[in-house]
């Protein structure tokens, strides 16, 4: 059984130093395509295409404002830019919110029965639009004024028919808040680089811009396990529709500040990628589809069974010291002068597994600095990194965990 557990833990850290290196890899590949994609960013816009944004909102009373008044300031023509504003069915003072901008030429506002999840709402917005482009804004959720500017230019290229952002934490000040926008930082350098591969399988809620010919062709949003997001994208990938990602166009989200907050959205994220996995398996290694079916969903799916095994496997370590060190305290008794602490090499271990596991850790270390440039931040070592690093692994096997249960025994994931 030993000899099982340790094959399983080396095929799972092998597995990671592979994709960490070749993530880095990636990252050197692209440097240029990352400045030339700078410049480029910085011509003037011959054609401004008209965009409609979508924004569902249910019991957002509180960050909705925030959410328009970002949209409507907005760097792009007026006349091009329209807000089609949904009330999903709110219990609070939302749609007394929306209502302040009834007056505004620019937005559009409805009410409608909540119907349980996100996709129903998106997809009543998008029956009542006719522009050339269209993207949502989640109403927790805030736009820097340059960011459809950034994205619009993608649009030249005729094969582009999704642009996704780089979504940031707003205004963390919790330990957990911090730790989020690391991890958040993380996912501006994963996504740019599933960008460089063709292989992105999210089309986020925070303002990705879709060509309004996709749903035409491909039909509205799914209910798709309270992650329509997901869904639309490998559906995009299937069809082999071309999504990018515009690094510097800058959407801030407001992160769970409780524990309890935190857990319930990653058990649906987890769920509904496990699930959207399942529903499109036609992708896995398959050489049709590139990257994202040879490479990235393998992996992925890998990685949250491999999270699983690994924290379970330190944490049993853990449990074992402690045990045997209080099977040796209550045969020989408390001492109270303790054996000085000393290290001698002689006793380090210098097996495989360890060397694999420190090579790793430093390569993680890296790639989260190198995440922390491309996500423009100030600081290289702050106290999200700090968190990341200390708390992650302990929290994340969690909600693994149970989102896998619910997965194995159907027990669907809630929305709230």
């Amino acid at each position: 059984m030993g000899s099982l557990t340790q094959i399983i833990l080396y095929f799972t850290l092998f597995i990671s130093l592979f994709f960490e290196i070749f993530l880095l890899i990636t990252y050197f590949e692209t440097k240029e395509e990352l400045k030339f994609e700078s410049e480029h960013l910085k011509r003037p816009i011959n054609y401004y295409p008209s965009v409609t944004i979508i924004v569902p909102s249910f019991n957002e009373e509180k960050t909705v404002a925030a959410t328009v008044d970002s949209l409507l300031a907005l760097d792009y023509p007026k006349e091009k830019l329209s807000l089609l504003l949904v009330d999903d069915g709110s219990t609070d003072r939302t749609l007394e919110v929306m209502n302040e901008y009834k007056k505004n030429p620019q937005v559009q506002i409805f009410r409608k029965e909540n119907e349980g999840s996100k996709f129903a709402a998106l997809n009543f917005g998008l029956e009542k639009l006719n522009s050339e482009l269209v993207g949502c804004l989640d109403a927790d959720s805030f736009v820097s004024s340059n960011a459809l500017k950034l994205m619009i230019p993608f649009f030249e290229d005729k094969t582009i028919m999704a642009v996704t952002p780089s979504i940031k934490i707003h205004e963390p000040k919790s330990i957990l808040q911090h730790m989020q926008k690391m991890e958040y930082n993380w996912g501006v350098f994963f996504r740019r680089m599933l960008s460089a591969m063709g292989a992105l399988y999210v089309t986020p809620g925070p303002f990705s811009i879709f060509r309004t010919s996709v749903f035409r062709d491909l039909g509205g949003y799914r209910q798709a396990h309270h992650t329509e997001d997901m869904e639309l994208a490998l559906r995009m990938q299937k069809n082999r529709y071309k999504i990018v990602n515009s690094v510097g166009a800058h959407v801030f989200t407001v992160a769970p500040d409780t524990i309890q907050a935190l857990y319930k959205q990653r058990v649906r994220w987890t769920y509904g990628f496990l699930n959207n996995a399942l529903d499109y398996k036609e992708l896995y290694f398959n050489k049709k589809y590139g990257h994202i079916g040879m490479f990235i969903m393998p992996v992925a799916t890998l990685s949250v069974f491999g999270t699983m095994y690994t924290a379970g496997t330190f944490v049993w370590s853990l449990i074992h010291k402690a045990a045997t060190a209080f099977a040796k305290y209550q045969a020989v008794g408390f001492s109270l002068h303790p054996p000085k602490l000393a290290f001698n090499w002689f006793f380090w271990d210098t097996g495989v597994v360890t060397w694999v596991a420190l090579i790793a850790v430093i390569m993680n270390i890296t790639l989260l600095l190198l995440s922390t440039r491309i996500a423009r931040e100030k600081k290289m070592f702050s106290q999200g990194l700090f968190y990341y690093l200390s708390l992650y692994l302990f929290i994340v096997p969690f909600w693994l965990a149970k989102a896998t249960y619910n997965t194995v025994f159907s027990k669907q994931a809630s929305w709230r």
